[in-house]
């Protein structure tokens, strides 16, 4: 008979987690470490899940959402700065081109009754929770 003290842990899960934390490590020394874009804030107020994203720049012709399997995505795309003649970058950090993010919503939504707004390159999204999906109280008898 033995008894273990230790719950077994997979050496190669254990390599795959060290190799992950050894590679954020070297991307953030090396100014490599990517941060997802455009920068989101989700939060939830009752049966609604809000979601602001940063797009300075774009126009809201140039975005573009949709809601599938539990995701909303968002995908844009923005021209890079044009300069004119005998004009040059110093620094150009304002990304261009395209991009594109999936978020996982933190419940079923009615997909009828979402809206999205966009002022001064600030887009918000509610997502009001899906009937079906609210909670149920049941009555103790």
């Amino acid at each position: 008979m033995s008894i273990e003290f230790y719950p077994r842990v997979s050496p190669w899960r254990e390599i795959e987690r060290i190799q992950r934390e050894v590679n954020r490590i070297f991307n953030r020394l090396s100014g490599l470490e990517e941060t997802p874009y455009p920068p989101l804030n989700i939060w939830t107020k009752d049966d609604v899940a809000i979601i602001t994203a940063e797009l300075p720049g774009y126009r809201p012709e140039d975005i573009h959402l949709s809601i599938k399997d539990g995701y909303l995505n968002i995908r844009g795309s923005r021209k890079p700065a044009e300069l004119k003649e005998n004009e040059v970058f110093l620094r150009q950090e304002r990304p261009a081109g395209e991009f594109e993010r999936s978020i996982r919503l933190p419940f079923e939504v009615n997909s009828e009754k979402i809206e999205a707004r966009f002022h001064d390159g600030i887009l918000n999204i509610t997502l009001p929770r899906a009937e079906q999906d609210k909670p149920k109280k049941i009555q103790i008898k």
